[in-house]
């Protein structure tokens, strides 16, 4: 699975590249033309509940092929956003990194919800009046202070 996040560096998106826990490996690496194919420079990382978790900030509008190495044999990922015929006879995965609509939603949504007062200043509306809490003497012996 691949999920897309606003990332806190300007100009990326955040991707989580997940394999399941059903996937039994001693190890497992992440590897594209990100990191320049390098196979040992992304360790993917088991989970409590087992699951196998990387995350990368690749710049928002780029395209990027890459792979999973598990245990010396390498895997595509049937979640990518595409595949790609490499010189081996095999397919490397597509990530297009861009955010999901929902991801958009919530940057707008948090815009407008920021914007909106949080109540009516109208010149009409009376000032609210203070009224102070009454001194200890003047409070009921019924209540416990």
């Amino acid at each position: 699975m691949i999920r897309k996040y606003r990332s806190p560096i300007p100009g990326h998106v955040r991707v989580v590249f997940e394999l399941p826990s059903s996937v039994w490996a001693d190890r497992i690496s992440l590897t594209g033309d990100f990191n320049e194919w390098r196979e040992n420079d992304i360790v993917l990382q088991q989970t409590r509940s087992g699951v196998w978790q990387a995350t990368v900030d690749l710049p928002i509008g780029t395209q990027h092929q890459f792979r999973y190495v598990v245990d010396g044999q390498w895997w595509s990922d049937s979640h990518a956003d595409g595949t790609s015929d490499n010189s081996y006879g095999s397919q490397n995965s597509l990530i297009i990194a861009n955010l999901p609509e929902s991801e958009l939603i919530q940057e707008t949504t948090g815009l407008i919800r920021e914007s909106r007062p949080l109540r009516s200043f109208s010149p009409s509306t009376p000032p609210t009046t203070f009224v102070p809490a009454p001194a200890p003497a003047q409070m009921s012996p019924y209540i416990a202070a």
